[in-house]
């Protein structure tokens, strides 16, 4: 009897040792730092665990979803849309986001993605129909930015943050981008021929310049020589004042002088005939000259 009970005594002290291991094993939950656990309890939310060391009612509570609140890519993907000047086009887009609150993704929404891919479609498609193919594709970065909050608002109920949304790449069908490349076309023949005209203009411009810059060098030029002559001709007025008629004759027998010199200097010239009238202005000139001395 003695050993029938110290037998039965152990096998309870073995049962109750086991139960407590085991009570501590499925009490103490340790959650690695990229994921959180959603806790039921008789399939109700009971808590979600954070990183680290948790510690939860054995037997009672279960984890019931392991959550990786990584950073996720949603899949590229590709959406018709008509843009305001009705233009068929075809946008790729790319979303990452992670999760936030587990207990809002897991019990509000099933499928992330698709929902994340639904979503997106609309909005762009919204976003892309009031605005015209130009501004689709010089403003891409404004495009992105309201998809990105328009998303933000829709997807926080799900507990997802957006963290970016990109536009990949905007598609047109070939018959746009056949009249889209004979409109390129069209546009740089038109600044070509802009700028050649414009190149005209301004030869003509600079050609007016020129000559009226010539008129005025001209014009100063005849009035300095306008004005030496004056000059000169106040200086024997002046003479003529003071000497009488004599010094009026001796500058004009001296003109005569130095215009027979000029002729006698000529190139090729090696007889030199001067009328009457040129000597008597030699001995005009020579006369006035004694007279003065």
């Amino acid at each position: 009897m003695p050993l029938e009970t110290i037998s039965g005594g152990n096998i309870v002290l073995l049962a109750l040792a086991g139960f407590i291991a085991l009570a501590v094993f499925l009490g103490v939950r340790i959650v690695p730092q990229s994921e959180k656990h959603v806790v039921e309890r008789f399939g109700r939310l009971r808590a979600v665990l954070g990183p680290g060391i948790n510690f939860i009612v054995p037997f009672l509570d279960r984890v019931a979803h392991r959550i990786s609140i990584l950073e996720r890519q949603l899949p590229s993907t590709r959406q018709d849309a008509i843009t305001a000047d009705n233009v068929l086009v075809q946008v790729e887009t790319s979303v990452f986001y992670r999760i936030t609150e587990p207990e809002k993704t897991v019990y509000r929404i099933r499928d992330v993605d698709a929902a994340i891919a639904t979503t997106v479609a609309g909005i762009v498609r919204s976003e892309i129909g009031k605005m015209e193919l130009d501004t689709v594709q010089s403003n891409r970065a404004g495009l992105i930015g309201t998809i990105q909050d328009n998303l933000a608002n829709v997807v926080d109920d799900w507990g997802i943050e957006v963290t970016r949304a990109e536009i990949l790449d905007v598609n047109l069908d070939e018959a746009t981008r056949a009249a889209m490349l004979q409109q390129l076309n069209s546009e740089r023949a038109r600044r070509a021929q802009v700028t050649e005209a414009e190149g005209r203009k301004r030869a003509v411009e600079l050609h007016a310049d020129g000559e009226l810059y010539a008129a005025e060098q001209q014009a100063k030029a005849r009035r300095i020589l306008a004005e030496a002559e004056a000059f000169a001709t106040g200086v024997i007025a002046e003479a003529i004042a003071k000497n009488g008629l004599e010094a009026a004759q001796y500058q004009v027998a001296l003109k005569q002088v130095e215009a027979i010199s000029e002729v006698a200097s000529g190139n090729g010239k090696q007889t030199v005939i001067l009328p009457a009238a040129a000597l008597e202005a030699f001995t005009n000139a020579f006369t006035l000259m004694k007279g003065k001395s």
